[in-house]
């Protein structure tokens, strides 16, 4: 068993896709435009971003903690150039207990996700 993705909902594709492309430099991998679907390549998995209405029984889907975790090198480094992009985040990274750090950040659609140092 292996995971293959994390979905994650959007009520704006088109703002969602340029932000995980071009804010967050994820490479997407494929795209359904007529679904309103896309999947970015992070590692051996996919984000996939995926549109939900806003208005609909799902809706409640949107604008919620991930709980993904999205590792990188140098976390102030990224952290400074997503400040820079406009990119909101809930507080600057922090130290945790387990030695390593965290900044959790919105997307457009205000899920929340996470930098890990």
């Amino acid at each position: 068993m292996r995971l293959y993705g994390v979905r994650v909902f959007v009520g704006d594709a088109q703002k969602a896709f340029a932000f995980y492309r071009e804010t967050l430099g994820l490479e997407e991998s494929w795209r359904m435009e007529q679904a309103q679907t896309a999947g970015y390549t992070v590692g051996e998995a996919e984000l996939i971003v995926e549109y939900c209405d806003p208005k609909g029984d799902d809706a409640d889907l949107i604008g919620r903690f991930v709980g993904v975790s999205l590792q990188v090198e140098d976390i102030a480094e990224v952290y400074e150039n997503l400040i820079d992009k406009g990119v909101e985040f809930l507080s600057p990274p922090q130290k945790q207990p387990w030695g390593g750090t965290l900044a959790h950040f919105k997307d457009p659609a205000g899920n929340v996700l996470t930098l890990l140092g």
